[in-house]
């Protein structure tokens, strides 16, 4: 089975949040499990989206729903690891596009994983799949296309 890769822009970038690894957060193999940063990655997530005054769950019936979610982990991390998350945006569409996510420990320079979510804005009230808001393409000017034909 082929691994996954995932690599990203340097200037997609557009905001940066450091998260605490819990003890909680740590499996049975004594490192920081799956579900956990999955969890994190959805925090951080939810920092950058409102970061830039967007709202996740349905405003005038629209909100942002995730299509899909990959992860690729570099190195272990384990209770009380400081980890950045860096997070931006690229291959948008007329629907969506992605939230890319970085994920580090300053301490030492490590790379623990890297991280890409798909997502598109969904009419709550229609039960359906709708454009892309403007006023969300406008808050980053330096995001990629891709066609959607």
């Amino acid at each position: 089975m082929a691994r996954l890769q995932l690599q990203f822009p340097e200037d997609q970038y557009y905001y940066s949040t450091p998260l605490t690894v819990r003890v909680t957060d740590i499996n049975g193999a004594n490192h920081l499990g799956n579900d956990s940063m999955v969890s994190m990655i959805s925090e951080a997530r939810a920092r950058f989206l409102y970061e830039f005054g967007i709202r996740e769950t349905a405003q005038e019936g629209v909100g942002i729903i995730v299509t899909d979610l990959a992860t690729t982990y570099k190195a272990e991390a384990h209770a009380r690891d400081q980890l950045l998350f860096e997070v931006g945006v690229m291959d948008f569409n007329k629907y969506g596009g992605d939230i890319i996510f970085r994920i580090s420990r300053p301490a030492n320079q490590t790379m623990v994983a890297m991280a890409k979510s798909g997502f598109v804005f969904f009419d709550y009230q229609a039960g359906k799949v709708v454009a892309m808001p403007d006023d969300f393409k406008a808050k980053f000017s330096r995001v990629n296309y891709i066609d959607q034909a």
